[in-house]
């Protein structure tokens, strides 16, 4: 059985990066995340470094582009890596803008460097169709044949361009194997994106635990909590501050507040018919526009949508704010004028960027709502909002003590993460069951959660597996 280090995502949420060891000589590297929250270690840059050996990492694959996954690559690159960077068709197009930003944040802002670096990944890029197996290794020995070693990727319907990938593997003795690392795998009936399918099966399988202690909310019930979140705020003269990843929440959001909208408008509701929903992050922006260029990644209900002439990411009550000169006259307007308004932000788990000025300035006013509609990662000031602002507690940002008065609603049912129950139907829909489940990228209560309901299914049906979670 092939062998797995992990370097990083093992043991939390974030960070994900794994190195499936092939044999002496050829290695591939599974994503190359950033560390966030409780992950991060107090020297951060110290945990950026690549101190793993990748003189044997034959190809990079990336299974999505969220910062998690990716935000290490840099370092990788400035490392030496000079091979493949393989990843789907509309991951190559969405990854250069997420270095780009990654770069100008924790790494650098000239210019220069900026573009040689971009240049440089660009030209590492291979983007694979879905379905289509693509050779990574074919070795030969002595003129023997060697190893072989091909990749698929198929939609995890996370995000935009989200895979999981299926690995075919055969020693150089003839004898095969078959990997599948999971990524990080879409709820069913999430807006825009098709849900997952399973594959016909493996024989280890690296899966993700995010929410494998926990079960999501129908697609109609989520729908009418962010409805009501926003009409209570409405009510109040306040705003809804939604913080959101730039890619993938950020669009499912405006997709569904679309929906709610052009049925308001069919009901004649002024309410819903005057509502600003606010765009303020240029990154989120420029990913929403290619989230529309890229239609045919979208799932049927989105294409009956288009086709019927509506705009689901580009309608009448959308704006979006650039200049930083402008969120701050935005983020002052809303706090005193109590214009109706939604303002979708990023950060996802509020741990820097545009939505913490909102945070800072109306979290200690009740006529506002901060609505999570994803996971907010242990350490992060999310994860305390969500937690202590619906007892009446406190937050620190920026080193100042925010008494929270604002409404608090967590809606688990936007998160991108499958639940339980989905992460379970993953493998109880392969036609042949892997019998080794790595558990990953999940805190432990959520990883012994996963294992007792996977050893439990696996008992039913009289089968044996190995569920392996925690330390490696």
């Amino acid at each position: 059985m092939l062998d797995i280090i992990h370097h990083g995502g093992a043991t939390g949420v974030t960070g994900s990066c794994h190195q499936l060891i092939l044999n002496s000589t050829h290695s591939l590297l599974v994503d190359c995340g950033l560390f966030q929250g409780e992950d991060a270690a107090q020297d951060h840059f110290q945990q950026l470094q690549i101190e793993f050996d990748i003189s044997t990492v034959k190809a990079l694959i990336i299974t999505h582009v969220h910062i998690d996954h990716v935000g290490r690559l840099p370092y990788l690159l400035a490392a030496g890596y000079k091979g493949p960077i393989i990843c789907s068709v509309p991951s190559a197009i969405l990854l250069p803008l997420v270095i780009e930003d990654a770069l100008k944040i924790g790494f650098t802002r000239n210019a220069d460097l900026i573009q040689r670096f971009q240049a440089q990944l660009e030209s590492q890029i291979v983007s694979v169709p879905y379905g289509k197996w693509h050779t990574v290794v074919n070795d030969y020995e002595n003129g023997k044949q060697g190893i072989t070693t091909r990749v698929k990727l198929k939609r995890a319907g996370h995000i935009l361009g989200s895979s999981y990938v299926e690995i075919a593997h055969q020693h150089a003795n003839g004898a095969k194997e078959r990997i599948i690392f999971s990524g990080d795998l879409g709820a069913p009936y999430a807006p825009l994106l098709p849900a997952p399918k399973s594959p016909y099966g493996c024989d280890q399988l690296i899966l993700e635990s995010t929410y494998g202690d926990r079960q999501h909310v129908g697609r109609r019930k989520r729908r009418a909590t962010l409805k009501n979140a926003i009409e209570k705020a409405l009510g109040n003269g306040g705003t809804v501050m939604v913080p959101a990843f730039s890619i993938g929440r950020t669009q499912e959001l405006l997709y569904e507040l679309e929906g709610i909208i052009h049925e308001a408008k069919r009901n004649k509701n002024s309410q819903w018919q005057q509502l600003e929903i606010i765009v303020d992050s240029p990154l989120a922006a420029r990913f929403t526009r290619v989230y529309r260029q890229l239609k045919p990644y979208w799932d049927k209900e989105a294409q009956r949508r288009v086709r019927s002439g509506r705009h689901p990411l580009n309608f009448e009550n959308l704006y979006t704010v650039e200049s930083h000169e402008a969120h701050e006259q935005t983020v002052q307007y809303l706090a005193k004028t109590g214009r109706p308004a939604v303002v979708i932000a990023a950060s996802g788990m509020c741990a820097g960027g545009r939505i913490m000025n909102y945070l800072k300035t109306m979290l200690g006013d009740e006529r506002h709502q901060v609505l999570f509609v994803g996971y907010q990662g242990a350490g992060t000031p999310g994860r305390a909002i969500q937690q202590y602002g619906p007892q009446g507690g406190w937050v620190e940002i920026d080193g100042q003590r925010i008494d929270i008065h604002a409404g608090i609603t967590t809606i688990s049912g936007y998160s991108a993460h499958a639940d339980q129950k989905d992460l379970l139907n993953f493998v109880k829909r392969m036609r042949r069951w892997p019998h080794t489940i790595r558990l990953v990228h999940g805190e432990q209560t959520a990883k012994h959660a996963l294992k007792h309901e996977l050893e439990a299914l696996y008992q039913r049906n009289s089968k044996q597996v190995n569920v392996v979670s925690g330390e490696w």
